[in-house]
Formats: structure tokens, C-alpha cells, sequence
């Protein structure tokens, strides 16, 4: 391998190795937001409870299996185990996480979603047991712009948890794919996809909130880029 291919060897494990760390630090983050224990009686300014407005938007796309589940204000604070207890989980490979990436690398020009196959943000939804695999995602968005954009301008990087809010309308574990703000590109890692039985959890928009959904629905309604980027 010459200089050259050392030196890119080495920036992608640098850059590798940031996000994984970046993950992990939001992972770990203890959320301050104050849950009532009368949270699932929590409306929007409409009146509206996040859990009806959800089933709302995924019954009108067709999707009929799923489920939601309130969980113990000390759920983030259990093991993975645990929360596949309280959810009736499968397994632990079931319980996936929704994480609002950006790229910081984007022309100026691209500041929103409004391209879904070159968006400014993308949302991976990827399981908890994963590490998210940032030079996939790379790989993926520049074969899928036909190679025509250079590499170099796609770095995808964890979203500061400001930006997903805005973006998302949800706090940090509380986000889902679903009824978001904005309509950001969902990427599936193709591992969910794979799971047996076809059934798994996610955000449900409230910090205490689960959602369980069947993962052939869920892309029939999300229809979400199905790639690996998780390794």
C-alpha cells in the first residue's frame, strides 16, 4: 500500500472511531427531561396524545401490527436484557434505536431533506446491540448518487441532539421515525430487517413510549433505504 492509501486508511479508522464515541456519549446521556407518571395521558397542543397521533399516521399507511408498551421511568438506567423483559422482546436484537445523522461534509447548497438520495440528514434506525458503521453509509449514499458526487462530500456524523429535536420534534430517547417534523430519509440497517420474528421496537416519541411494529409493515410505510451500516 503506498502513502497515500496508508494515510486514507487512517483518517477512516480516526473517523470511525469519533462516531463511535460520539454514540456511545449519547447513549450514556441520562436524559433531564421530567416524566410524569401520568405521562400516557400526555396530549399535544391539540389535545391529541403522541400515542394516538402515531397510531394515527401508521394506520392511514396501511401498517395494522404494532403495538405501544409504557415502560419504568428508570428503563435507560437497565440492561438490555432487562428492557427485553418489560417488552416482551424476543430477544435483546430486537430492541433498535432511531439516530438522526447529518453530513458535515454537504455543499452549502444542501441544507434540508428535500433530496432523499443526497439529504443534508438522514435517520439510521439501527439495534442497540449495533455499532453503527459510519464508512457503510458513506459507501452506500455515494453509489447511490452514481457515483457523480465525490466521495469526500459525504461524512456522515451524529446529529447534535438540538438539531434532531428540531428536526424530529422528539428529546433524546424518545425519538422515532415516525410523524417527525421534518421529512427526514430513514435508512434501515439491513440487520432489523433480517430478525426473526419480523417484530421490533423503537422510539415511540415519549421517553417512557416503546413502539412495537411488524418490519415488512414498517417498510411498506416508512419505505426506508435498507443497507448495512451497522458492523
Amino acid at each position: 500500500m503506498d502513502s497515500l492509501g496508508k494515510l486514507e486508511a487512517v483518517q477512516t479508522r480516526i473517523l470511525q472511531r469519533i462516531t463511535e464515541l460520539e454514540l456511545s456519549l449519547q447513549t450514556q446521556r441520562v436524559s433531564s427531561l421530567s416524566i410524569s407518571p401520568d405521562s400516557d395521558a400526555a396530549a399535544t397542543s391539540g389535545g391529541e396524545t403522541t400515542e394516538a397521533r402515531l397510531a394515527a399516521i401508521l394506520r392511514a399507511r396501511g401498517v395494522q401490527d404494532f403495538q405501544f408498551k409504557r415502560v419504568p421511568l428508570d428503563y435507560y438506567d437497565r440492561s438490555l436484557e432487562a428492557r427485553r423483559e418489560i417488552l416482551d422482546a424476543p430477544s435483546i436484537y430486537h430492541l433498535c434505536k432511531s439516530i438522526v445523522m447529518v453530513n458535515t461534509q454537504a455543499p452549502a447548497s444542501i441544507t434540508d431533506c428535500n433530496d432523499r438520495n443526497n439529504s443534508k440528514y438522514y435517520i439510521v434506525v439501527i439495534q442497540y446491540v449495533a455499532k453503527l458503521n459510519a464508512e457503510n453509509m458513506k459507501n452506500f449514499l455515494y453509489a447511490l448518487n452514481d457515483k457523480k458526487i465525490p466521495k469526500k462530500r459525504f461524512n456522515m456524523r451524529l446529529a447534535p441532539e438540538e438539531e434532531s429535536l428540531k428536526l424530529t420534534g422528539y428529546v433524546h430517547n424518545a425519538v422515532t421515525c415516525i410523524g417527525m417534523e421534518a421529512d427526514i430519509p430513514v435508512i434501515l440497517d439491513e440487520a432489523i430487517a433480517k430478525l426473526d420474528p419480523d417484530f421490533f421496537w423503537l422510539g415511540g416519541g415519549e421517553v417512557d413510549l416503546k413502539l412495537g411494529i411488524r418490519t415488512s409493515q414498517f417498510i411498506s410505510a416508512i419505505n426506508p433505504f435498507v443497507m448495512s451500516c451497522s458492523s
